[in-house]
């Protein structure tokens, strides 16, 4: 293993870059739906031999970074390039018109995201040293800049390290308690170790670390999967998930039959012996109009519910302004009564940058790129987040489509919830890891905040899942059916350290323990 490091240390040119691309696209296959975490403890390693070699040959701060800053840049790139190319397929929807933007999506978002890698590389190159401290400086930096990226610009936190640490639900369950950003700081420094092997120095505590972390995740996970109790409530609800072709779900022509699957489907009667639904749920935008253009539909929708019952489902919303232009639209939650009147509405507060509007619209267009901004939907994000009231004790925290994908933006108002829902239409993505990476975040979501998740999504994957992260029921890719589920309203707080939302504090625990580990090495070093 020390020729193996050696050679990596001392490449130069373009075989460094293209080693650092290569080990990045490897540690891609950690994420779902391969989940083969082991290509980690090869990456990473990989990544540290790499940056012991990034040498700067100047004297200013820049130039002994700017090394260290590509190395970190081009892993980046192979990961989010392997990881995320996914995304072109919503371009591919309407390729006569949006398939020029391909590019942008497939290569330029990597390339974006391979900035905050390249600066996690930078500034752990900044406190490096030899042997272990290297590998705890790592796992600092990258903690940091991951939780950077989830915020900045909007954030976007699909991808993060962290989820390649937790495959199953036994090793998800210490998401609860450290939060994404800890299992970032920690799943760095584990994948790490391994590089230790090139020199032998710290190897023995090195190891004795890795193995003590990886027993601990283990061993929580355990203990909280088997100290939590049965549910002694649930709540009747039955998924709808239809299913509909991306190409049809804007079509005018289509509207009528994609409506009418949508209430046969919700008619069915009850599967197995299961209790009638209180609620029916459709996922993301299943209704393919506006309530405005067809208010008989709403009297279609009151007809299709029984009294008590209650549907939920995703609707473009809008608000008419003093001209047409000027109209608002918003994608809603929106909950229907028996009567066939709106008995609530969330509007998505979170919305997709170029998918649902465009940052800097107005100097876009001065630019002249007004095809740009016109390739993303009108929406206007909602002032605010409410839970949606089921019954009169039961309430559902809505979040439509992405918005899951962030722990602080559920942390804090999931407390006020005894569910969370999220809807959400993946059929953009296809067969892809696109849906299977989306819904394991969600699931993250659950096991976090300790309260239980539904989730309907168009075209898969629709899953109810309990508050320690268990799939009660779930429907595949490309389903076409309805699912009756007793949704157990238990929430789980056992052995919860930080919340999601204020998990930096975990990060701050790791750059005291750099420091820790730097006055040691230097006093080792003075004697």
């Amino acid at each position: 293993m020390e020729s193996v490091a050696g050679r990596l240390i001392l490449l130069s040119g373009w075989r460094r870059y293209f080693v650092a691309l290569l080990a990045g696209g490897l540690a891609a296959f950690a994420q779902p739906p391969f989940d083969f975490f082991a290509a980690c403890f090869v990456s990473f390693p990989i990544l540290v031999w790499l940056l012991d070699g990034a040498v700067g040959d100047g004297r200013g701060l820049l130039a002994r970074l700017l090394p260290a800053f590509k190395i970190g840049w081009w892993f980046g790139f192979g990961y989010f390039l392997f990881g995320l190319w996914w995304i072109g397929n919503a371009l591919l929807v309407e390729a006569e018109n949006f398939a020029w933007l391909l590019p942008f999506a497939v290569v330029g978002l990597p390339a974006v995201l391979a900035v905050f890698y390249g600066l996690a590389a930078a500034l752990a190159r900044s406190f490096w040293s030899d042997g272990i401290f290297r590998l705890v400086a790592l796992a600092f930096a990258f903690g940091v800049i991951e939780w950077i990226r989830s915020v900045v610009l909007t954030g976007f936190p699909w991808h993060a390290i962290g989820y390649a640490a937790m495959p199953t639900l036994l090793t998800m369950q210490s998401a609860k308690l450290v939060g994404l950003a800890g299992m970032n700081f920690l799943s760095v420094l584990v994948f790490s170790m391994p590089a230790l092997l090139g020199t032998r120095r710290h190897l023995f505590v090195g190891m004795s670390i890795a193995i003590g972390l990886v027993a601990i995740h283990l061993v929580y996970g355990y203990i909280s999967l088997s100290t939590a109790s049965d549910a002694e409530k649930t709540i009747a609800v039955r998924m709808v998930q239809p299913s509909i072709m991306q190409t049809e779900k804007w079509d005018a022509e289509e509207q009528a039959r994609i409506f009418d699957l949508l209430l046969s489907l919700s008619r069915q009667p009850a599967i197995d012996g299961a209790p009638k639904p209180s609620v029916i749920i459709w996922p993301e935008t299943a209704v393919p109009f506006l309530f405005t253009d067809r208010p008989e539909a709403l009297a279609e929708l009151g007809d299709l519910l029984d009294e008590g019952q209650i549907l939920i489902t995703g609707a473009v919303r809008s608000e008419p302004g003093e001209t047409l232009a000027a109209t608002r639209y918003y994608n809603s939650v929106v909950a229907i009564g028996p009567d066939g009147s709106i008995l609530d509405a969330v509007d998505k507060v979170h919305l997709v940058p170029f998918g649902e509007y465009v940052p800097l619209a107005n100097l876009l267009n001065k630019l002249g790129i007004e095809e740009l901004v016109q390739s993303a939907g009108p929406f206007t994000a909602g002032g605010s987040r409410h839970a949606i009231s089921l019954n009169s004790d039961v309430n559902a925290l809505p979040f439509v489509c992405y918005e899951i994908i962030f722990p602080w933006l559920v942390d804090g108002a999931a407390e006020k919830a005894d569910v969370l829902l999220n809807v959400t239409n993946d059929a953009w993505f296809g067969v892809s890891p696109g849906p299977y990476q989306h819904f394991r975040q969600a699931r993250l979501r659950a096991i976090e905040n300790g309260v239980p998740l539904v989730r309907s999504a168009n075209s898969g994957i629709s899953a109810v899942v309990d508050s320690t992260g268990r799939i009660v029921d779930a429907f595949d890719l490309n389903v076409v059916g309805v699912m009756d589920v007793a949704v157990p309203l238990d929430r789980n707080n056992q052995f919860k350290f930080l919340k999601p939302g204020t998990n930096w504090l975990f990060i701050a625990f790791g750059f005291g323990f750099v420091l820790l580990m730097s006055s040691i090495v230097r006093r080792l070093r003075a004697n």
